[in-house]
């Protein structure tokens, strides 16, 4: 095995408090070719001073607060691996993740992405994923539409990959992830390896699942997609049937808190677009 270059971006802001442990397990690692690059989206607590202690160990790229697509981005720009991965600043990893991974392309050269398993810990408990997150592997479209069944903390990719599809979606405050997966799984397969390598934390306060609204981010993203005209004929059909599904959804409880002019616009937004995808 030659140990391509595998380049880790970690973005953070304000994580001071779990951001050593998920730098710690980077630095763990067995596999032997890594390039950690963590991205400081103008923190305002110690992360500073916690990322200065670890010398010539990482690179620190520090931006203005912008959110975490855009830090992302920039790292992806910055970075020089073969391979990417991502780690959010509140999960870590187990010592033989990425060389799990690394094995996996070895034997599998036409595969561009992969992710591994996780153990979930919210608020200090271990919990058992339901059923319905259970991670599928090959073409996984169709179920992707429904949630975000592929974790930033447990993918890897080709560079080569985010050069195809394009970077993270810097428009979206939330969903930026939902939206690559779907762009990446519409054209090529996403497989996740068996062993669970990753130790995702929940429940804190400062998470962006716990954003406000998060359909109206995917409804966005369901849009885009459709108007791009990347979808085979069943895709495209699955994502408006999906699309219907959420904006009736979310217009819905638009009219029961009051916001009624929001709910005529997003219902007018996802019938224009389904009416003009199906022309």
């Amino acid at each position: 095995m030659n140990n391509p270059l595998i380049s880790v971006i970690i973005p953070t802001y304000n994580r001071a408090w779990a951001l050593g442990e998920a730098v710690d397990s980077v630095l763990a690692q067995t596999y032997p070719a890594v390039e950690l690059i963590v991205v400081d989206d103008g923190s305002t607590d110690e992360t500073p001073d916690l990322l200065a202690r670890y010398g010539d160990a990482l690179r620190v790229l520090t931006l203005e607060n912008g959110g975490v697509s855009r830090a992302r981005n920039h790292g992806i720009s910055a970075s020089k691996g073969e391979f990417i991965a991502f780690l959010d600043s509140d999960d870590r990893w187990l010592p033989g993740k990425l060389s799990e991974q690394a094995t996996f392309f070895e034997s599998n050269p036409e595969a561009l992405i992969c992710q591994t398993e996780e153990i979930w810990i919210r608020n200090g408990k271990r919990v058992n994923p339901c059923k319905h997150h259970k991670k599928p592997s090959g073409d996984i479209f169709e179920a992707s539409l429904h949630l975000c069944l592929v974790s930033p903390s447990a993918v890897m990719m080709r560079r080569t990959l985010l050069e195809d599809v394009g970077l993270f979606d810097e428009a979206l405050p939330a969903c930026e992830d939902y939206d690559l997966w779907l762009r990446i799984s519409c054209r090529y397969p996403v497989y996740t390896t068996p062993s669970p390598l990753v130790v995702k934390h929940g429940g804190h306060d400062d998470q962006l699942s716990k954003t406000p609204l998060l359909d109206r981010f995917r409804i966005q993203s369901l849009v885009r997609l459709l108007e791009g005209g990347t979808l085979s004929e069943a895709q495209a059909g699955a994502a408006r049937a999906v699309l219907q599904k959420k904006g009736r959804i979310y217009a819905g409880g638009c009219r029961k808190h009051g916001r009624d002019e929001e709910a005529e616009a997003i219902t007018r937004l996802v019938n224009q677009t389904i009416a003009q995808d199906i022309r």
